[in-house]
């Protein structure tokens, strides 16, 4: 770094967009105003952000003419700005500064994290973007938007608030990342690149450029096998950040059809086979580049659906490596199950938190008790997704077998999105960890068609055609802003994360849930069967019972968020003590989106108010159990 670099860093933009003034203050003195960068004044460019289009860029006819004037044969080396003698002339050296995603290293749970690497999760389902793509010569380039490149390479390095992390998101509803005003040095990087200074980036077969070094991606390689994965990981001097994608492709669905157990070989227990092979695809790649620029910075890792599964061993495996004692935090949005109880139980010390939302399907895969053969899990997933989606499930269903090994269990806390409607026009949501198997009925198992630790939700084929509910861009962004929103506006207002009035509507629910299930029970118990030690049926009884427990817990675990207030910490974890905090959420608010009314990010209005605007309604409303799972 450059003297001038330094003191670019320091300086601080004039527009608080950072875009270059268009008047020229040396116009009425006659004089010639130059806007330059630093780039312009220095030998070494590589690591400098792009140039930017100016309305007074400087004029190289001087340059040009004095090489043309050379007694030389070898051209010269001129660098800078040409200046005419005899007159003043003004420069605006352009500062500095770049913007990177707030993020807390705190361990616990923030809203912050929960949005930040929602879209961090997006983004990694787009391609890097560079120009050209392989076997660069002498620059390279991030033209296309949305990329990985794009995004950390030339919009965030030059102080451009990016947003689109997803091509099929419209300019009407854009989600802002929470953007903090940095040093260009401490920005999320995109190595340099230069084959005149860099020997690793002059060409040859181990090429070292941008697109390879930062961004992994074998889907052209291995498309139809089970192993195609992509991911992308940057860095500065304080978070080692990596993102994962999840299901694109066919052969993603042929790998999470995959459920067979194999040993973690990093760790303890048995995995999913398939996601344990794109685990090891994505291993080398990471390795090699914390092994060059790990300084003991936080690691933090994202991913949604597939993306999430084998994030969760690429974290489980770093922090088992005793050799390193890498930082690890993971942040997963929709994530199937990955081991079995033994592989979850040594994980424990892992700190993950999983995102899970209402009615996602996913989540609910691969069945607690299930290690299903390939080969009958593919007829039933054909069908569903090609042909007849309803013979799909019933041959789906029909196929599961259990062939050994302990079950599939979810590992990490979860943190469950969930709207309640009170009414016809009036809805809010509530983020917790219900700690039931069922929200929706009184049902586990063969009896109520449990699921696991995860709520049922609207029963298995309603589920297994709302796959919206499981899209990153069209849901885990929405609702982790929406619960973004609702935090903030908890902490400021001095609230509780559970109103009265969501109280009283869910521990309503939630105590004819318990009923049910007690009801059921005691069925189940009177038959000739369960007197006869039916296995089966001594089987049900006992979950039915543990269900009773569980959704006695629930009430408890919802009373607790009743009268919880949230702190500054709660929301933006290690980030509330940030000097930038301040001007980052200014600017974020001063977006039009973040100043929306929307309910759904709302803290909703208590009950005797919204008796005014119910009154005024058609008739009574009746509450549905299925209005909040």
């Amino acid at each position: 770094m450059t003297e001038l670099q330094v003191r670019a860093e320091q300086t601080r933009f004039f527009h608080k967009d950072g875009f270059p003034v268009e008047h020229n203050p040396a116009l009425k003195a006659g004089d010639t105003f130059i806007q330059v960068e630093v780039r312009d004044l220095v030998k070494q460019r590589a690591h400098l952000p792009p140039p930017l289009k100016r309305k007074y860029p400087p004029n190289d006819l001087l340059i040009r003419a004095l090489d043309e004037l050379r007694l030389s044969p070898e051209p010269l080396s001129l660098k800078g700005v040409g200046l005419l003698s005899n007159r003043h002339t003004l420069l605006q050296v352009r500062p500095l500064r770049a913007f990177r995603p707030m993020l807390s290293t705190d361990n616990a749970f923030s809203a912050l994290n929960l949005y930040q690497l929602a879209i961090m999760s997006n983004l990694s389902y787009n391609n890097f973007g560079q120009k050209p793509a392989k076997k660069p010569v002498d620059t390279v380039s991030f033209p296309l938007e949305p990329s990985v490149g794009n995004f950390f390479g030339e919009a965030l390095p030059n102080f451009r608030e990016s947003w689109k992390v997803d091509s099929s998101q419209s300019p009407v509803h854009r989600f802002y990342p929470l953007y903090e005003e940095v040093p260009y040095s401490k920005r999320f990087e995109i190595l340099p690149f230069d084959p005149t200074i860099y020997e690793q980036n002059k060409p040859s077969d181990t090429q070292e450029h941008p697109a390879n070094l930062h961004f992994f991606d074998d889907t052209s390689e291995y498309w139809l096998s089970g192993k195609s994965t992509q991911a992308f990981i940057t860095h500065h001097d304080e978070v080692v950040l990596i993102a994962i994608r999840g299901t694109l492709e066919l052969s993603d669905w042929w790998r999470d059809a995959d459920a067979a157990q194999v040993p973690f070989s990093e760790g303890k227990g048995n995995v999913h086979h398939g996601f344990y092979d794109a685990y090891k695809a994505l291993k080398k790649f990471v390795q090699d580049y914390l092994n060059r620029f790990y300084i003991d910075q936080k690691i933090i890792i994202s991913g949604h659906s597939l993306g999430g599964a084998i994030a969760l061993l690429l974290a489980e495996a770093l922090r088992s490596d005793k050799t390193k004692n890498y930082d690890v935090l993971l942040y997963t949005y929709g994530s199937p199950r990955v081991g079995d109880s033994t592989f979850v139980a040594a994980a424990e010390p892992l700190t993950h938190h999983r995102m899970v939302n209402n009615n996602d399907m996913i989540p609910g895969v691969p069945a607690p008790w299930m290690n299903a053969r390939r080969s009958i899990w593919i007829t039933g997933l054909a069908g569903l997704f090609i042909t007849n989606p309803v013979l799909g499930i019933l041959i789906f269903v029909a196929g599961l077998v259990r062939v050994g090994g302990a079950p599939y269990e979810h590992h990490g806390t979860l943190h469950h999105f969930m709207p309640v409607n009170f009414n016809e026009k009036q809805l809010s949501s509530i983020l917790w960890n219900p700690g039931c198997d069922s929200l929706e009925e009184a049902a586990c198992t063969r009896a109520l068609a449990k699921d696991g630790d995860l709520p049922f939700r609207g029963g298995f084929i309603d589920q297994a055609m709302s796959l919206a509910d499981h899209s990153i861009p069209g849901a885990y962004i929405p609702f982790s802003w929406a619960t973004f929103r609702r935090w903030q506006q908890t902490e400021e207002t001095r609230g509780t994360v559970v109103t009265q009035r969501e109280y009283d509507v869910v521990a309503s629910a939630l105590t004819t849930m318990r009923s049910k299930v007690h009801d059921q029970r005691k069925r189940t118990m009177d038959t000739l069967r369960y007197c006869n030690n039916d296995p089966e049926y001594l089987q049900t009884v006992s979950e039915l019972s543990d269900e009773y427990y569980k959704l006695q817990d629930s009430l408890q675990r919802l009373e607790r968020l009743r009268v919880r207030a949230l702190r500054r910490v709660d929301v933006y974890g290690s980030a509330a003590h940030s000097p930038n905090l301040e001007a980052a959420l200014q600017r974020w608010k001063g977006q039009r989106e973040n100043a929306l009314q929307v309910q759904i990010a709302m803290i909703p209005e208590p009950d005797d108010v919204a008796s005014m605007f119910a009154s005024r309604s058609s008739g009574p409303y009746t509450f549905d159990i299925d209005s909040i799972t």
